[in-house]
């Protein structure tokens, strides 16, 4: 059951960047941050008040660092998928799990005994692999003059990976999923919002206004099941279904939007998932004895 809620969970997030996708042309980055987040709070405050939980927290600090960290994140995954192909923009962002294994190489290196450094080269050859994987998926973007969109797609994986890193922060000291994704959503519409002063707004047509409340419950949906996964109890496997949702996104992506990506971007993306999947094999072999800091 625990893998069904997994690939769920990136079905639902895979259908969510359809919908970012289509609404891109008509709304900004900013507008897509704003009306994802508001639909994702009201749901996240009804869940926690059907669960009993408060909204009340005794960490208001690390909310706010994780969500203004998560919030960066997804306005760089939103703009990248409004000008990448669909699988490029997913493969991009889900290099967060190649850079949580190069976070925690490098917190060894400078905070661990030489004998945890050595433990550290299996893992280290992974993300040298996943960075030449990420060298193959961009050069499609440089020819086609995307070079721009796909940078920024590389920095959400980069931020996702720091996002993931004080969840697990919030979660060793008990902190319930729900409010945390709660705080996130609320952070992502305060920031959306206060975008939208600067960047204006944009008026609303029908039906391409419609992609904006499926893109927040879709959203929504997947963050659940993929708390469902994990509190059911994680292991490498569930860990490692995520990437089937570069699977979704690259068929939606072909036949919804007839995205065109040269041999050489999907051996890059290829690349990308198996040097993930090794490093997440590699970290969950030593992750119990190396130090890592949480901001």
């Amino acid at each position: 059951m625990q893998a069904l809620w997994m690939v769920l969970a990136s079905l639902f997030f895979s259908l969510m960047s359809v919908c970012v996708k289509f609404a891109a042309p008509h709304f900004n980055t900013f507008e897509l941050v704003c009306y994802r987040g508001a639909i994702g709070t009201l749901i996240m405050a009804l869940v926690c008040q059907f669960s009993g939980i408060p909204l009340k927290t005794p960490v208001p600090q690390m909310h706010f660092w994780r969500s203004l960290v998560g919030i960066v994140s997804l306005a760089a995954w939103f703009y990248a998928i409004a000008d990448l192909p669909l699988a490029t923009a997913m493969t991009l962002n889900y290099m967060s799990g190649i850079w949580v294994a190069a976070f925690l190489v490098f917190s060894t290196l400078r905070l661990g005994s030489m004998r945890e450094a050595k433990q550290q080269i299996p893992i280290a050859f992974t993300v040298i692999i996943g960075f030449a994987g990420v060298v193959m998926v961009l050069r499609p973007t440089l020819e086609q003059n995307q070079i721009q969109a796909g940078i920024v797609g590389l920095l959400s994986g980069v931020i996702a990976a720091m996002a993931y890193l004080q969840v697990a922060a919030l979660g060793k000291i008990g902190e319930p999923i729900e409010r945390t994704v709660f705080y996130f959503s609320l952070g992502a519409t305060v920031f959306g919002a206060f975008a939208m002063l600067l960047t204006g707004t944009s008026e609303w047509f029908w039906p391409q206004a419609g992609w904006l409340l499926p893109m927040g419950v879709l959203a929504a949906l997947g963050q659940w099941c993929m708390s469902r996964a994990y509190n059911e109890g994680a292991n490498m496997l569930i860990a490692n279904l995520q990437y089937s949702g570069i699977v979704f996104s690259a068929f939606f992506g072909i036949f919804l939007f007839g995205d065109q990506i040269p041999w050489i971007g999907w051996m890059g993306i290829l690349v990308i998932v198996l040097s993930g999947i090794a490093a997440s094999l590699l970290k969950g072999r030593t992750l119990k004895t190396i130090p890592i800091e949480d901001h």
